[in-house]
């Protein structure tokens, strides 16, 4: 196997690239798309510094040709879209908002443009925001604009500095007074070690773990990720953990296992889109998320498909009296978008009802009500790729109606996990569980269920379902991490044709 990368620099225009760079190939863009010998290269890293990425330019066919040829180009496409969407630079401008307030804090102009030079800004204070800015929209030059606004009472306005507008930009685009410390950025830039996965070639795939170490309710622990990690490497991948901050890198993986907590308005869900996009195989794949993070699509979805659910409403008032008519109390409030016990309210009466359904029809639209189902346990029926994987009793936690209780001072306490072998399970929860995944795709997922006498009823369908190190794996052991891992490499190799 090749195992040297080639790093080309595409211009527009000889002299575009005025510097000679150790390991750095310039390349004309007339070259690059019409020389034949570029189809065959691999192994190939394109900095397209072309002088426009506007649609059918050359900039955008050197990306789009880089893809279609598996070399990896810096911008891709889908950075240049990304910069283009409104609903992304929005989503952007929400995650950026701590650190342009600091960034921006003695600053008294009404706009402000940033450039950002492979990641790099010429004033310090600068730094950390032109570095998010780079993990969000990775491209080699680029330029933000912020426009300055002022929100509350006179006398006690709160400044607030919100990014309007993103692009990349050319070499020639750089301030002249610029110019030698974007070339200097550069050149740190191409210096820099790749990833491990890429750069040796130790194993056929790269695999991605999104986590967060600071997560509170992590879906895996440590252990248990080490344990997988194991796994995969077995299976022929190089594991890499990765953060929020690694956005830019999805291409360099052939697929991502995300273990951070998703939600649809969250860096989970643009890592997933964007992974799938890239061409990556994808654990929780964005159409996982949406389905199931919205409990009012869950519960269309599992009624249309005949799988028995709790009596549910579906409301935009929550009406009291309603309620006592249809469900009747005590019962159950959730608002669409609630995981793992969080956004979920037990509602013993009309007045707690009223309290809570006015907290949250303040943040959604919609609100579930559904009927109160008491139990010691919750069945947890892991699915992998249409199949069983693990089946646990999940107790309440002691003296709540939860498996998870929130307490005074802010920590966390659980009911003890019960992991059973898949042939002690109930048919009728094994059958119920796997009809209930199937609603929602081929990927992983937790089922939970409950068994009220000979009646068994989903309560709800998770993504991103917990696999803790002598939990869930209690029986099966290295086995249910072996099996993730090949289904990953399954997967991978489908998508390749190379099986």
């Amino acid at each position: 196997m090749n195992t040297s990368i080639r790093t080309i620099v595409v211009v527009s225009r000889a002299g575009d690239w005025p510097m000679d760079t150790e390991g750095v190939e310039v390349v004309l863009a007339h070259d690059y798309l019409t020389n034949g010998a570029w189809t065959k290269e691999r192994g190939v890293r394109v900095f397209n510094l072309c002088r426009s990425y506007r649609y059918q330019t050359e900039g955008y066919y050197v990306s789009l040709l880089a893809a279609a040829r598996r070399h990896r180009p810096f911008p891709d496409l889908l950075t240049v879209l990304d910069m283009k969407s409104r609903a992304l630079v929005r989503s952007a401008a929400d995650e950026i908002e701590e650190l342009t307030r600091k960034s921006f804090d003695e600053l008294r102009s009404q706009t402000f443009e940033l450039s950002i030079y492979f990641g790099q800004n010429t004033a310090a204070r600068h730094e950390r925001l032109a570095r998010k800015l780079f993990s969000l929209f990775p491209a080699p030059l680029m330029r933000a604009w912020f426009q300055r606004t002022e929100e509350g009472e006179p006398g006690k306005e709160e400044v607030r500095w919100i990014l309007t507008r993103v692009a990349p930009i050319a070499l020639r685009d750089v301030p002249e007074s610029h110019r030698s410390f974007a070339l200097g950025a550069a050149q740190e830039y191409f210096a820099r070690p790749r990833s491990r996965s890429r750069q040796t070639q130790r194993a056929p795939y790269a695999l991605a773990i999104l986590v967060d170490p600071e997560e509170e309710l992590a879906p895996s622990d440590p252990k248990a990720l080490l344990r997988f990690e194991r796994a995969a490497t077995k299976a022929g991948f190089e594991v890499e953990s990765i953060g929020r901050d690694d956005y830019g890198r999805l291409a360099e993986f052939d697929a991502l296992f995300i273990r951070e907590t998703t939600a649809v308005n969250h860096h989970t869900f643009r890592f997933a889109q964007r992974a799938e996009a890239e061409g990556l195989v994808v654990i929780d794949d964005p159409q996982s998320i949406l389905r199931c993070t919205n409990k009012v699509f869950q519960t269309e979805a599992l009624e249309l498909k005949g799988v028995p659910i709790p009596k549910t409403w579906i409301t935009a008032t929550a009406d009291p009296v309603e309620v006592e008519k249809r469900i009747g109390f005590p019962c159950v409030l959730k608002v669409p978008d609630s995981a793992f016990s969080q956004g979920v309210v037990r509602c013993d009466d009309a007045e707690a009802l009223v309290l809570a359904a006015t907290r949250m029809l303040s943040a959604s639209d919609l609100v579930l009500v559904q009927a109160y189902t008491p139990s010691d346990f919750d069945w947890r029926l892991g699915v992998f790729a249409g199949e069983p994987l693990y089946a646990c009793r999940y107790f309440m936690a002691r003296g709540h109606w939860q498996i998870v209780k929130k307490e005074d001072k802010g920590k966390y306490s659980y009911g003890k996990v019960e992991t059973v072998p898949l042939e002690d399970v109930p048919p009728s929860v094994l059958k119920i569980g796997l009809k209930a995944a199937s609603t929602i795709g081929d990927g992983l997922y937790g089922v939970d269920l409950k068994q009220l006498g000979t009646k068994v009823v989903v309560t709800e369908v998770n993504d991103n379902p917990n696999l803790n190190a002598g939990c869930e794996d209690a029986v099966l052991g290295d086995k249910l991490w072996a099996k993730l891992a090949e289904g990953f490499r399954t997967r991978v190799e489908a998508r390749r044709g190379t099986r």
